[in-house]
């Protein structure tokens, strides 16, 4: 891939990430802190465990993009105990991100970056990758959303919360 090339996916990329960011935000921001224990089966992650992966996992993604290589050894901060933790310090780490993203060069975006020695691909290209991660976790986190006793927000439109909130209000 080109330098230029790499410049217009990640252009052509940027939108997509800010709304799925918009939308992962929404899922943490509704799992209840009291249930961060939950699991909808024994071999399952639990609410909070996959609340983390969803969360850490984007940020190691987008961080290699940017520093050109993979940091596997980013310990979970003393400081994150709680879901409620978790989606703040995605709020933060996604905005810091996003803008790290936006002032790469293409050089930045092209150079060839090494995945657990899996795959070898322009760095840009693992910003799609975290995409389809979070989408597809986020997709499990959001059906414990409702056994937990929360609402689930509206994703790719009105969920039935969401639906009945806005009927609510209207009323």
């Amino acid at each position: 891939m080109q330098p230029e090339q790499a410049s217009f996916v990640l252009q052509a990329t940027l939108p997509s990430l800010k709304n799925e960011m918009s939308i992962t935000q929404k899922v943490l921001d509704a799992v209840p802190a009291d249930k961060g224990d939950f699991r909808p089966d024994p071999v399952g992650k639990s609410a909070f465990e996959l609340a983390w992966h969803i969360a850490s996992a984007e940020s190691m993604f987008l961080q290699a993009v940017c520093t050109g290589e993979f940091n596997f050894n980013n310990p979970r901060p003393d400081s994150v105990k709680t879901p409620k933790d978790v989606a703040d310090w995605y709020k933060t780490q996604s905005q810091k991100n996003f803008q790290d993203l936006t002032k790469l060069t293409g050089d930045q975006l092209a150079k060839i970056v090494d995945f657990r020695g899996m795959f070898q691909n322009p760095a840009v290209s693992y910003i799609t990758f975290s995409l389809f991660h979070g989408i597809h976790h986020r997709g499990q986190l959001s059906m414990y959303l409702r056994p937990m006793g929360s609402k689930v927000p509206a994703i790719y439109g009105e969920s039935y919360d969401s639906a009945q909130a806005k009927k609510a209000a209207a009323n």
